[in-house]
């Protein structure tokens, strides 16, 4: 077969474009909800962190997994609840932001690790007659859905960059308040863009300019 193949790898294509543009309508639509409800958004995130941490705390009672990996998810849980403090505003060059950043990478690495050991041990001392005691695909993903990947995304969404506010804005909140004086409405807006939306965004231009480079699409023309 010849041409199968290849209507395979063209639907493949097609597909993980449209998902790719799925993905990115939704981290849209979910930044402009947070926008229009910051205070419900942040008392959500809150009380989510804090029950990831009582979930890590129950696995690791209940089901005995490691408690130096359980405190660092905690500890970690407890690094990503800092950044509410100025919540939805964050500063890329902020401590906290930079230490969320690399504890999400670490615990991806560190409980990947975990279960490939796990998998690996109980599959060597694997007998006909018994089922070996790992946990499935299904559960793993779970975990990491929940417990390693959920809160950071939600943040990712959720924050607002604020490093396009005005140098004479000192206080990313009250910037937001201020949103009602003169001419200050403009800046406040830009303070508020959500770093999902932000991306979006730039992703958008990208692809006009390359566009309108190629000739595709006129400059003056709106993607």
């Amino acid at each position: 077969m010849w041409i199968l193949p290849l209507v395979g790898y063209l639907g493949s294509i097609v597909g993980f474009g449209f998902m790719t543009l799925a993905i990115a309508s939704g981290l849209y639509y979910l930044s402009e909800l947070v926008e229009e409800h910051t205070v419900v958004a942040k008392r959500f995130l809150s009380k989510l962190i804090y029950s990831i941490m009582v979930l890590q705390l129950l696995l690791c009672i209940v089901d005995r997994f490691p408690f130096f990996l359980t405190l660092l998810g905690i500890f970690s849980h407890f690094i990503y609840l800092g950044n509410m403090r100025r919540f939805p505003f964050v500063k890329l060059t902020d401590p906290l932001f930079l230490a969320s950043c690399a504890l999400v990478l670490i615990n991806h690495y560190v409980w990947f690790k975990h279960f490939s050991h796990r998998q690996e041990r109980a599959y060597q001392n694997y007998s006909y007659y018994e089922t070996p005691d790992v946990p499935s695909f299904t559960e793993i993903a779970s975990y990491f859905g929940l417990c390693v990947w959920l809160v950071p995304f939600a943040l990712f969404v959720s924050l607002s960059a604020s490093d396009n506010v005005l140098p004479t804005m000192g206080n990313e909140p009250s910037s937001s308040s201020s949103s009602s004086g003169h001419g200050s409405s403009g800046s406040s807006g830009n303070g508020k863009k959500g770093l999902a939306k932000a991306l979006v965004d730039s992703v958008r231009s990208a692809i006009a300019e390359v566009s309108s480079v190629t000739g595709l699409k006129k400059p003056e023309d709106r993607l």
